[in-house]
């Protein structure tokens, strides 16, 4: 059947919502009453790109694929990316693709001039686990809030942990890894330490043992690793490569997929120090970069509300600072509703209904979107791998119709490269030199170690000094008396008692200078 594809038809109607004048990702064909439609191309515009976004659906839909065509294009517009390769298959984004028969029947489908292209790309890994740079941090600079949510305290707990943080600054305490945090909380309430935190609250003695039981499970899982210095400066991020591309920052995973929480929270700190270092400059013709949140349900996941809140203001507020955050997860109901609202870019690939739970939350996800001109129940439960419901931002801030829309093929490698090209890549980095050693300087634990040691030595030099007194006034009182000596017995004898007494008179007078040898005084 012959489809109309006019203005005035519905898809003419939709497709004119995506027909922006400047520069913008090609994303798909749109997709109407069964057919692909290539003439009615959808768009992103790169100004919008900064408006933050969301890549959802069931597993094995093609969100990856999604993740990869966008960075693709981002890249070559000049715009820095980074991506979290948790399973290890977004490699290939260095490498040019392989043409075969399903990307050249999907590229007509769509009119895409396909070219295999391989991005400008840096690989990174988390403290060293894996192949890539190491990033690590600082203890301080994680912070007490996402350093308890990976410690999976409770409120009242974590009040405490950032009155600790709250001390060690204070008193000069640099918290650079985990065995500094845990020597600052042993010290707090050890008796010389107790009296520390009086004056603002204190620390109990159960509270600082489940932190300290916290952090030695912590250690268990390897995180002391992700902790110390040379801490990583996430500008790093932000380079283009020497033709103008954008770098894309690529976080290997792979070796820590089994510690969700872990590598959720520490990409939430990345894009927090991102937050902090970056000046403001509002609206952009095109983002500074574009940060990919995996696996995003992972960082929700038993969050504190204080946790939530951070998120949510990072989220609303790097806007003004060039940087856009595509979370990519399997349904919006896995991301916070503050979160969700800040989402202006959604790509919704297809979900499954087998189950009440399933039936709810596609019921859920078609809610989140505006009105349209499908049905949408059924039409996110029909998608195919590779197609996708959108609704962006249009050039002028307001959401573009919803458009089902068959998605192009990323034009690098769709899997990972070998090991050993990896590693060529990490190696052969400028950054590798920079980054890849760990150094441990003076901080928290040795100077609370040397102020232990000294308080010890100075005790037990006072314990030596009161022994050695104590056994010599005993030696004192056991040894025997010497016999008295000449003069001894002269002054104690009878006649030297009488002579003194007759010292006042002119007799003795003369007798006492008779005795100490002074001249007698001439009349």
């Amino acid at each position: 059947m012959s489809q109309s594809t006019d203005h005035a038809s519905p898809a003419g109607q939709i497709a004119e919502g995506y027909a922006f004048t400047g520069p913008a990702l090609d994303l798909g064909a749109l997709l109407w009453d069964g057919a692909c439609l290539p003439e009615h191309q959808i768009r992103i515009p790169l100004s919008m790109l900064n408006r933050h976004g969301l890549v959802a659906g069931a597993t094995g839909t093609g969100k990856t694929k999604t993740l990869q065509l966008i960075a693709e294009q981002l890249s070559a517009h000049g715009v820095p990316v980074f991506l979290a390769d948790i399973k290890g298959d977004v490699s290939g984004i260095s490498a040019p693709g392989t043409s075969n028969e399903k990307i050249e029947e999907r590229a007509k489908d769509v009119a895409q001039d396909w070219e295999a292209t391989g991005c400008p790309s840096e690989f990174y890994s988390l403290g060293g686990i894996g192949p890539g740079i190491p990033l690590r941090s600082t203890v301080t600079s994680f912070g007490p809030v996402l350093m308890s949510k990976v410690l999976q305290l409770n409120q009242t707990q974590e009040q405490s942990l950032g009155l600790i943080f709250h001390y060690a600054d204070a008193k000069g305490l640099e918290l650079i890894d985990l065995k500094d945090l845990r020597a600052v909380v042993a010290f707090l309430v050890s008796d010389k330490g107790k009296p520390e935190l009086k004056g603002i609250g204190g620390l109990s003695t159960v509270t600082a043992g489940v932190i300290l039981r916290a952090l030695t499970a912590f250690e268990q899982q390897g995180a002391a690793e992700f902790f110390g210095e040379p801490e990583f400066d996430t500008g790093e991020f932000l380079r283009t490569a020497a033709d103008g591309r954008g770098l894309v920052s690529v976080l290997e995973l792979p070796a820590v997929q089994d510690k969700p929480q872990l590598f959720s929270t520490f990409l939430m700190w990345l894009l927090a120090d991102l937050y902090t270092d970056l000046p403001e400059v509002g609206d952009l013709d095109k983002p500074k970069l574009v940060f990919f949140f995996d696996e995003a349900h992972l960082l929700f996941n038993g969050a504190s509300k204080a946790f939530l809140e951070a998120i949510t203001q990072t989220v609303r507020l790097i806007r003004s600072k060039g940087v856009g955050v595509f979370f990519v997860t399997q349904t919006p109901k896995d991301v916070p509703g503050d979160v969700l609202a800040q989402l202006g870019n959604r790509v919704q690939h297809a979900l499954r209904a087998f189950t009440p739970d399933d039936a709810k939350a596609l019921k859920a996800t078609v809610r989140t979107f505006p009105n349209s001109a499908y049905d949408l129940e059924e039409l996110l439960t029909g998608l195919g791998t590779g197609e996708a419901v959108i609704t962006v931002l249009g050039e002028n801030g307001a959401p573009t119709p919803v458009a089902a829309t068959r998605l192009r093929a990323p034009q690098a490698l769709m899997g990972p490269i070998d090991a050993a090209a990896l590693d060529r890549a990490v190696k052969s980095s400028l950054l590798h030199s920079r980054y890849a050693e760990p150094v441990d300087r003076e901080s928290a634990y040795e100077k609370i170690s040397a102020e232990q040691a000294a308080a010890e030595a100075e005790a037990e030099a006072a314990a030596a000094a009161a022994e050695a007194e104590k056994q010599a006034k005993a030696a004192a009182k056991a040894a025997p008396k010497p016999d008295p000596s000449l003069a001894e017995q002269v002054v104690g004898s009878g006649l030297f008692r009488s002579l003194a007494r007759s010292i006042g008179t002119q007799l003795g007078r003369e007798i006492s200078r008779s005795i100490f040898g002074t001249a007698r005084r001439r009349r």
